[in-house]
């Protein structure tokens, strides 16, 4: 990762802390799933919104109030995953489910179990891929000095925070999509995708006007020194335009994701990462006088790529579903 040597064992520290949350994360996925499956999907919107409100806080308590610097970070991290979980299953136990779950039912479908890793591991390896490449791209930074690492990593919590809309939205799509097509009613789903982009594009557009115009202020929340304040600054200029371009891209994966075509999914998701965010971001960095903003720009870069290749899909989807009618009424 090319940490500077001076934050080594800081960057150590953090990781540590952050992995013994993992448990937590998986657990919160499968809550969520349950809630999604049975078309709620604004508990699991809530208890994500709420978590990284308890993550700020956290941030707030731990380091500007206690003093525990990078530990705190990563306890008030780990914390907001073990909040998000306890609030999904206060969610489940008030609220109930519409099914009936018993140790007795739990059995092994090996048909279906077959089908589920058909279906899911591209998602999971795309998932795991792309953020190996952010990974990479961190890498880059890291060689740039540790103001430019700092300023990302305050950046990149923020982002964080931005992209839970148009993450629920994706998730949203999927299952949405999934219902319906399993329902027959696929013209449905098509509506739905339409109307999520523009309404996940009415709340992108004054988000990336904040990152673009005003993005020194939440970064002045993170930070105290005004070299990591504007170097955070910088990076969020360039995310402003990721901002409204991820409106489009991630409702398209999650209708793609609810139509099975998760293969495509994965393809998309290595082409922006490997073939565009990656290079992007090397080439930008060693050019001469490179700012943290041209090293940002890979990723809505990135994003362009797979935004056209999801509508490329699309239309030959289309052009498919066409010809099948076409088909079927000359027969």
């Amino acid at each position: 990762m090319h940490a500077p040597a001076e934050a080594f064992d800081l960057t150590a520290r953090y990781v540590r802390i952050c992995g013994a949350g993992s448990a937590f994360i998986i657990a919160y996925n499968v809550l969520g799933g349950v809630f999604r499956g049975m078309g709620n999907s604004k508990v699991p919107m809530y208890t994500a919104a709420v978590a990284c409100a308890f993550n700020v806080v956290g941030d707030f308590v731990f380091v500007a109030w206690l003093h525990m610097g990078v530990t705190g970070v990563a306890l008030a991290t780990v914390l907001a995953q073990v909040f998000s979980v306890v609030l999904s299953w206060f969610f489940i136990r008030s609220a109930g489910v519409s099914f009936e779950l018993r140790r007795s039912y739990i059995c092994f479908n090996f048909r279906m179990i077959k089908e589920i890793i058909l279906v899911g591991a591209p998602v999971a390896l795309q998932d795991l891929l792309v953020s190996i490449s952010f990974l990479v791209v961190l890498a880059i930074v890291n060689g740039m000095g540790v103001i430019a690492s700092a300023g990302v990593g305050v950046a990149e919590k923020l982002c964080g925070f931005i992209m839970l809309v148009p993450s629920a939205y994706m998730q949203y799509m999927a299952v949405f999509t999934a219902q319906n097509m399993g329902a027959r009613k696929p013209q449905r789903a098509r509506r739905a995708l339409k109307y999520c982009m523009w309404s996940s594009l009415a709340v992108g557009i004054p988000m990336g006007a904040i990152c673009f115009f005003y993005g020194y202020i939440p970064a002045g929340w993170f930070a105290a020194d005004a070299a990591v304040v504007d170097a955070a600054a910088q990076y969020l200029r360039a995310y402003a335009l990721d901002c409204v371009i991820v409106s489009f891209l991630f409702c398209f994966i999650g209708y793609f994701n609810g139509r099975e075509k998760t293969a495509f999914v994965l393809f998309q998701g290595l082409a922006g990462a490997f073939l565009v965010r990656i290079p992007v971001s090397y080439v930008m960095s060693i050019t001469p006088g490179a700012t943290l903003f041209d090293i940002g720009l890979a990723s809505p870069c990135a994003t362009v790529v797979q935004l056209v290749l999801c509508v490329l899909f699309l239309a030959r989807l289309r052009k498919r579903r066409k010809a099948g009618l076409e088909l079927a009424t000359a027969s």
